[in-house]
């Protein structure tokens, strides 16, 4: 069996493990036993983190609905089927935005499902 030295894949590999360890701290960003499994675990809190970054955003987006619709004197789920019963296809990051920026149209959209 031919003998296998890697040497530029080798280089091409540890080039792309540098890259994204810049900015770790001690051995993580420069031993190469140490910057794959820094990598690969930061890979994975990205990945669970970009799902969790839409999750929060929703609540945030209920939350401020339901604070707006509260001065309003309406609650969040009695609006929101409201606007589905109307058949007002607002989703809850507009209603937000409209609660925060444009407060006098968000109480005409709730006065309007009254």
């Amino acid at each position: 069996m031919p003998r296998v030295k890697r040497g530029t894949h080798r280089v091409k590999r540890r080039k792309k493990y540098l890259q994204a360890t810049k900015g770790y701290m001690w051995g993580r960003k420069s031993k190469i036993t140490l910057m794959i499994p820094a990598v690969l675990k930061a890979g994975a809190h990205a990945y669970v983190d970009r799902r969790r970054k839409k999750r929060e955003f929703r609540a945030l987006w209920n939350i401020r609905v339901n604070a707006a619709a509260r001065e309003e004197g309406m609650k969040y789920s009695t609006l929101i089927a409201a606007l589905h019963k109307k058949g007002i296809a607002l989703d809850r990051k507009v209603l937000s935005t409209l609660a925060i920026e444009y407060p006098q149209v968000f109480s005409k959209i709730v006065m309007s499902v009254k």
